[in-house]
Parts: structure tokens; sequence; C-alpha cells
């Protein structure tokens, strides 16, 4: 009876020993993933370029006469019109040199009037002087009158013409003189309308680079008046593109299409795209030697006023077509040590890693140009539980996202 006893416990021992071990063995379950397959597509590549925002116009203000600074008469940030006082610079001296000058102008018409008087006294004399030897010719053929009377009368003509002639060359010369004097005038009044300082330009004024009180001159900038609707954004490409955009190599817009006609994007600082497109202006004449770029200049509509001179911006345009791409999604890709990998669900639905190459994005997905075929099957959500081997189970997507919803 113990003996049967033993064999049974020894049985059920043996049979639970076999079960635990059985138990062990059995292989994971496959690990839940999602999938995307990787396809072939059009895919438009964008190149971004720094670029540099200025006005379409920028006018430095600066005043065209020295002196004091005695008011600034707009509010800096605010738009200004053509022709507008801005600035006003103390006009006393200028008002005073004015009135030197129509003194001086008055002074000099004066002596033109008294010129011209002495001109028609001495023609008076020269007719006198002209009858005294009309009368003496034939009394001194007569004999009537000494000889040496005639020869007086004949000098005292010639210097009377002297004196005609010496009397309107001085009406002359002041009226020359009356002439510098208006002139005078004109340069004065002028500099007292100068001591307004007006805006060139209609446009948006900046901070004022002087104060109330400042000695002022022609070679001082006191503020920048800019246009900026539209505005032009600067920025360099490389010979490269350059050349591809002028043959259209790839799909490649032509960036120098005359009349404007090549459209470029405005990508902000926050990485958003500014919603109004712009063209290209122009080239610059020549290519840079030492960075071996062209300067470029584009058109920007900036009706909003976003948009301001020195915002730090990108110009985007597209540069390149590839027609087959195969294209995958971002969140396939994983970043390693020296490059870029995905995890392959096979036909067997085990995952192998694949390091792969990356091209440039397309839309939320990247181009992969070498490592994988079309086709085949990349993890998009769950790369993190997945290793070489793993068996998996696959949901596509698209399912993935019906299931949720």
């Amino acid at each position: 009876m113990k003996a049967k006893l033993v064999l049974l416990l020894a049985a059920a021992a043996l049979a639970a020993g076999c079960a635990r071990s059985h138990a062990a063995a059995a292989p994971p379950p496959p690990i839940p993933v999602v999938v995307a397959t990787a396809q072939q597509q059009a895919v438009e590549v964008h190149t971004d370029w720094v670029a540099t925002l200025s006005g379409y116009v920028n006018a430095n203000i600066q005043p065209q006469v020295s002196g004091y600074l005695v008011k600034q008469d707009y509010r800096e940030g605010s738009v200004v019109r053509k022709g507008q006082i801005l600035f006003a610079i103390d006009p006393r001296p200028f008002q005073a040199a004015l009135d030197e000058t129509k003194g001086k102008l008055a002074q000099a018409e004066g002596q033109v009037v008294q010129a011209t008087a002495q001109v028609a006294q001495a023609r008076a004399q020269l007719g006198a002087a002209t009858l005294d030897v009309n009368r003496d010719l034939p009394e001194a053929a007569a004999r009537a009158i000494p000889q040496s009377q005639l020869q007086n009368d004949q000098q005292a003509r010639l210097a009377a013409r002297a004196a005609v002639a010496a009397a309107e060359a001085n009406v002359v010369a002041d009226k020359a003189s009356v002439k510098a004097a208006q002139a005078g005038v004109e340069q004065a009044a002028l500099n007292l309308g100068f001591t307004q300082v007006h805006s060139l330009i209609t446009g948006v004024a900046g901070i004022a680079q002087v104060q109330i009180g400042n000695l002022v001159s022609p070679q001082t900038v006191l503020t920048t008046v800019s246009q900026l609707n539209p505005v032009k954004a600067y920025f360099s490409i490389s010979a490269q593109d350059y050349l591809a955009s002028a043959a259209h190599q790839h799909g490649a817009i032509d960036l120098l299409a005359p009349h404007g006609r090549a459209g470029v994007q405005l990508v902000l600082a926050d990485g958003s795209i500014y919603p109004h497109p712009g063209t290209v202006l122009f080239a610059d004449r020549a290519v840079n030697s030492d960075t071996g770029t062209i300067a470029l200049a584009a058109s920007f509509p900036n009706p909003g006023g976003l948009l301001r001179p020195g915002q730090p911006v990108k110009v985007r345009a597209l540069t390149r077509v590839l027609a087959r791409a195969l294209v995958v999604p971002q969140s396939a890709v994983s970043e390693v040590q020296g490059g870029n990998e995905v995890a392959v669900v096979g036909a067997d639905d085990r995952i192998s890693i694949r390091p792969v190459q990356l091209g440039p994005t397309a839309g939320s997905g990247w181009v992969i140009t070498s490592g994988l075929n079309p086709g085949e099957r990349v993890v998009v959500e769950g790369t993190g539980k997945v290793r070489a081997g793993a068996r998996v189970r696959p949901v596509t997507a698209a399912s993935a996202g019906g299931a949720g919803e």
C-alpha cells in the first residue's frame, strides 16, 4: 500500500514538472504594431535660403542745413506721408540770414538806380560836348575862333563819351550784383525752408536717432522711413541652384523668369508659411567669387504689416521634382548613432532592422534613397517595442485609425 502511494506521488510530481517545462518553452505572443507600406510617388523638393527682410524703399531722413534740433513732429513707428514735417531746426539764424540778403538785394537795386542816373547825366554831357564841337567847326574854319578852342571842345566830347561808357559799365555791374543778391535771397529762403525736415516717401517712420537740442548737419541721419507694403527679401542661392533654375532642371522653377513670374514662399521664424506668396524681382549681375553664390531679391505683399525689416525669415522655392521617390512616414525612421534605420516587417511577420539613407522630406514623410524597396512594410507605431527577429501582429495605419475612431 505504501509502495503504491509512493509511486502515485512520484507520477504526479513528474507530470507537474513536465507541465511546467512545456509552459516555460511556449513562444511569446506576437507584438502588436502599426505598419505602413513604402510607396513611390512624385515629390516636389523645396529649398530654403536664409533671407533678410528690408523695406521696399528705405529713405534716410537727413537735414540739408546744419543747426540745433528744436522739434520732433512725428510718432515713432507710425505711418507718415510724403512731404510730412518730421523735424524742425532752429530757424532764427536762417531768418536773420534771409533778412540780411534781402538788405543786400535792396542795396544792389539802389546802386542800379544810381548808376542809371549817372548814365543819363553822362549822356547829357556828351550831347552838350557834341553841340560845342559842331558849333566850333565852321567858326574854326572861318578863323572866327582859335583852333585850340575847337581842339579843347573835341577833347571834352571824347571825355564825355568815355564817361558814358563807364556809367553804362557800372549799370551792367550793378545789375549783376542785383542778380547775385537775388540768388542769395533765394538760397537763404531755401535754407530757411530746409529747417523743416520732411519725409521723402510715404511709409513707416523709425526711431529718432537724435534728441531735441542736438546739433545736426547734412551728414546726420535723423530717422529712416521704410515703405513696408510690399517688402523685399534679400537672399543668396548657390551657383548650382542658379544653373538648375535657369535651365529648369528636374522641374525647378525659373527664379529669374521675366516680369516677376517666379513664385516663392516665405518661411517665418516659427516655421509657419507666410500666407502671401512672393515673386523674385532680380538677381545680381555677378556671382560672389568668395562664396560661390548669387544674390537675389524677392517681393512679398504685406497688407497687415506683419513683416518688418530685419525679421528672421527664409525664402522657399521649388528646386526639384522627384518623379518616383520612395516615401515612408517620418515616424517609421529612427535616428541611431551614425545614421537612420527602419523596422521592416517581412512576409513571415518578423522584424528586420535596416539602415536607410534619407533624402528630402515629402510632407509628413521621408524620401528613402537606399535601404528599402517599394511595397515593403515598415513599423510606424511601436518601433520601441520590437527587436530584430521579433514576431509582430501588424495592423495597417488606416485600420488602426479606423479602430480608434
